[in-house]
């Protein structure tokens, strides 16, 4: 079995696949002071109660764009499953040609999307990635990662509004019933869901017009609140992270596991 961690600036996600199948997968909340010990009983505990044996683990795949992480999560490994992971590395990686400068400063994630993207659904692509940060990944139609758009997730822009302006609330985020609120949650809601669907559809067709024919996928942690409103969204894939890190695995890190230090 093989363990793939996504670690994001807001939340962890785990996924256990057997071969190409994802077993199961868990979401925990990214803190950056966790401890490899901490990891470690966390991974013991949800293993157990899904009755997987974590023996079986044969490797460990990660992307992080939280450095901090890093280290606890490799020692965690070596202690309780007796492997070094493999970290998803962009300026190390061969799998697709990135148009990035430096390439240093895009995000392991993203370009495990990108992979992911091309593998299930096809290229030309546009992936978007609807978590802390909304991020455009756009990969041309020879398979190169061509770079994207970086833009505030909804909840960071749902907390400034709530946080710089001293009079307006903290409001739940979904959609209104109509786009003309008749109260300040009213009101906010619709200026949150709205304008980020106007936002998230304005640059798409604005990509579109530079990349024709892109299929466009969407995951991260909004994608299911906003799917309904995103009509040019063809792929929605919450997943899509995981099955990029199983594809690098079997594609570019699978048979290097002797070098791998056993405890």
């Amino acid at each position: 079995m093989l363990l793939a961690v996504d670690i994001g600036n807001t939340n962890t996600v785990l996924g256990v696949f057997q071969g190409d199948r994802l077993l199961t997968h868990w979401r925990l909340t990214t803190q950056r002071e966790r401890t490899a010990d901490e990891y470690g009983i966390l991974c013991r505990n949800l293993f157990s109660l899904w009755n997987l044996d974590r023996n079986e683990i044969r490797a460990v795949v990660v992307a992080s764009v939280v450095p901090p992480t890093n280290f606890p999560l490799r020692e965690m490994c070596r202690e309780y499953f007796g492997l070094v992971p493999f970290f998803v590395n962009p300026a190390g990686q061969s799998l697709i040609s990135v148009r990035y400068q430096p390439i240093t400063d895009v995000g392991a994630d993203r370009i495990v999307n990108a992979v992911a993207a091309v593998e299930l659904y096809g290229k030309p692509a546009i992936v978007i990635d609807l978590g802390t940060a909304t991020t455009f990944d756009v990969i041309s139609d020879t398979g190169v990662y061509l770079g994207g758009v970086i833009a505030p997730g909804l909840g960071i822009s749902a907390e400034a509004l709530f946080s710089r302006a001293a009079r307006l609330p903290r409001v739940e985020i979904r959609r209104p019933d109509k786009i003309i609120g008749s109260s300040t949650v009213e009101s906010m809601q619709s200026g949150l869901f709205h304008g980020y669907v106007c936002m998230v559809t304005g640059l798409l067709n604005m990509i579109r017009q530079q990349v024709s024919g892109a299929n466009i996928v969407a995951t991260g942690g909004f994608a299911d609140s906003l799917i309904s409103e995103l009509s040019l969204v063809q792929h929605v894939d919450p997943n899509l992270t995981l099955h990029g890190l199983r594809i690098f695995y079997e594609r570019f890190f699978k048979g290097r596991e002797a070098a791998l230090e056993k405890v």
